[in-house]
């Protein structure tokens, strides 16, 4: 009987230790997003999150961080390098400057929907593949909708944009100020209560924020200044060298499931843009559409930040002639993204734009 109760003792150890073994060689990847927990971006990475895990089969665990939990929207890019987290989702205009090249997305480019922009920005990166990125597997780039002007008074000119201190920051800032407002580096979490406090009177941003930040119980005025064509370039990167530590068969899986996930991502930013809308005119919310001839103005009027841009890139040792080409290919690429979307029939919440 001791016998038997010593083996008995020794299968249960030993299975004991086998368990810990295999649970210690799970992978743990941390997911850090700014979003709120009820924003879109939020609740779809958490699906995002859970169909990979279980795609995953328990060799890898990717542990969920969102609201800024773990890192704030200006800090994701450089805690992911730093491997604070090892996979972060933010845009480009929280870091102005560390990623240049990718910079020119957030240019005013005449983008007519995120779902172009959202392919162009994956092409440019495929296409060239931007040195500053190299601390960094890419797993995706997109963008929100076009932006537009949202206040809590009417804009019907460029005129009455003078003396609005208007939400924009990064590169999108730099259309503000152009446009002749007062551009305010405020981050998501405070646009509402900014608003609210008069400190701004207005926003930069795509319709779905009426929405997603409830600044549609505020802001009165939607000006569809759209043909200036400027969108925020959103990025989720991972730690290269976490990457590069994966097993072969692990990261098979998440870059075929990004792949999908990428041609889902821009319908959804869609969705969300009318659903901005129409909470916005349910609150009051009146849309002011400016005619062809004052569009031009405004498009004429931003036309200078692409030639700074330009001497910006120039001035950090990127050549004239290569930066003409990123805009020719950008060009390009919208030509024949919007005509895909037109082919496939994808709707736009601002139909002027389609």
């Amino acid at each position: 009987m001791a016998k038997k109760g010593k083996f008995l003792l020794f299968v249960v150890s030993f299975l004991f230790l086998a368990s810990s073994f295999v649970h210690a060689d799970v992978i743990k990847l941390k997911f850090a997003n700014y979003y709120d927990p009820t924003h879109l971006n939020s609740v779809l990475f958490e699906k995002y999150c859970k169909e990979l895990n279980k795609k995953l089969a328990g060799k890898v665990e990717i542990m969920y961080y969102t609201g800024s939990t773990l890192l704030s929207a200006t800090k994701v890019a450089a805690g992911v390098e730093h491997g604070i987290a090892d996979i972060g989702l933010a845009n480009l205009s929280y870091t102005r400057g560390r990623f240049p090249a990718m910079e020119m997305i957030d240019m005013p480019l005449g983008f007519p929907s995120g779902y172009v922009a959202s392919h162009v920005a994956n092409d440019f990166y495929n296409k060239f593949m931007p040195k500053e990125l190299n601390a960094y597997h890419v797993f995706m780039f997109t963008t929100c909708p076009p932006n537009v002007i949202m206040t809590l008074k009417p804009v019907k000119k460029l005129e009455d944009l003078k003396g609005m201190k208007i939400r924009g920051p990064g590169r999108i800032g730099d259309i503000v100020k152009t446009l002749g407002a007062t551009p305010v580096p405020i981050e998501w979490g405070d646009i509402y209560d900014s608003l609210r406090k008069g400190v701004i009177g207005g926003t930069m941003l795509p319709l779905e924020t009426m929405k997603g930040t409830n600044s549609g119980e505020i802001l009165k005025y939607v000006t569809s200044a759209w043909r200036i064509g400027s969108v925020y370039t959103f990025y989720v990167l991972m730690n290269k060298k976490k990457w590069d530590s994966l097993p072969a068969d692990v990261q098979k899986i998440i870059t075929d499931y990004n792949k999908d996930f990428l041609e889902k991502w821009p319908g959804e930013w869609n969705k969300i843009d009318y659903e901005g809308l129409d909470f916005f005119k349910k609150n009051g919310g009146q849309v002011i559409t400016i005619s062809q001839a004052e569009s031009a103005r405004w498009v004429k009027a931003v036309q200078p930040i692409i030639d700074t841009y330009k001497k910006e890139l120039v001035s950090k040792g990127f050549k004239a002639e290569e930066v003409d080409d990123w805009l020719k290919f950008i060009r390009e690429r919208i030509e024949y993204w919007h005509g895909q979307q037109k082919a496939l029939k994808i709707p736009s919440a601002l139909p002027a734009s389609f």
